[in-house]
């Protein structure tokens, strides 16, 4: 078997079928590597724990992470109401990219966009409901809906890996109007994590995010791209297909590929802008990421959140 922190890699995860052993795997294995890593500090915080201190009571010791960084670390217990969590995932078509008529020829599969954000969906309800904080599922965007309703209890990780598990990617975009739709349900403060493409008009999007802020909601975008999208490696004549539309063109890659990655970086600079104005986050992330690295810009944004 692979080691922990092997599992952080999406190729290594990709071959793990169970949506709950994927869970625990990435999350097992950002804390086996937290000894080597520069972002334990935010790990600590995110799961409520500080250093252990000379005349700290035994008791207090969290032996299940001392067992996964050989570190000893204090479980702080707060006066006040635990975080609300929603993960909302969107299940448009561009999510499913890429199928794999979209890979070349002998070429190994890779995790599409749904898969990459549904393990990260996962990893961070497992850290949640592992801190006691209650957490929530919606799947929006797209024809697969569901909604569970943010809970803390011990079951509640059971029913949201087994509605992930389930869940697929098709349809054309609706994401600004079901973000609308899902603010106006919301009746207490919370944290609203999204987990998109974001590859629609940006506009509506921007307007239905700043309607959750303004419903007291603190929110992050993971902005969740394939590595080829992100990286263009594209060369020669290459037909590129909108997955949701099936309109295509084809283009000489190498022709456009500087304005290509200008474009999207524009894009994510656009997205950055807008948020930061009614002080959401952004975190950019493409399936060729590690999920550590993923986890650590998500805890560097709640940081700012917090």
């Amino acid at each position: 078997m692979a080691q922990l922190t092997e599992y952080l890699r999406p190729d290594v995860i990709a071959k793990v079928r169970r949506l709950d052993l994927r869970a625990r795997f990435i999350v097992d294995g950002f804390y086996a590597g937290l000894h080597a890593s520069p972002y334990h500090g935010f790990s600590v915080e995110f799961s409520e724990h500080r250093k252990y201190e000379p005349g700290d009571e035994l008791r207090t010791i969290d032996w299940n992470v001392y067992g996964k960084t050989d570190r000893l670390y204090v479980k702080k217990y707060r006066a006040e109401t635990n975080l609300t969590a929603h993960l909302l995932l969107d299940t448009s078509g561009s999510m499913a990219y890429p199928v794999e008529a979209d890979l070349e020829p002998g070429a190994s599969p890779r995790m599409t966009k749904f898969d990459y954000a549904a393990c990260l969906a996962a990893a961070l309800a497992y850290l949640m409901l592992d801190q006691q904080d209650a957490v929530g599922l919606a799947l929006v965007g797209g024809d697969d809906r569901a909604m569970i309703p943010a809970r803390s209890r011990r079951t509640q990780l059971t029913h949201v890996l087994a509605r992930l598990a389930r869940a697929k990617a098709g349809g054309v975009t609706t994401l600004a109007d079901d973000l609308e739709a899902f603010a106006r349900r919301l009746r207490r403060r919370g944290l609203v994590i999204v987990f998109s493409d974001l590859l629609c008009d940006p506009v509506p999007v921007q307007r239905a995010l700043r309607r959750l802020r303004f419903a007291g909601q603190d929110a992050i975008v993971f902005c969740v791209l394939d590595a080829a999208e992100a990286h263009f490696p594209f060369r020669g004549p290459t037909r590129f297909e909108d997955p949701e539309t099936g309109g295509s063109v084809t283009a000489d890659a190498e022709a456009f590929r500087e304005g290509y990655l200008r474009a999207v970086e524009e894009f994510h600079q656009s997205y950055r802008d807008a948020l930061a104005g009614f002080r959401a986050e952004l975190v950019c992330v493409d399936t060729s990421m590690s999920f550590d690295q993923a986890l650590a810009r998500f805890l560097t944004a709640r940081k700012r959140r917090f």
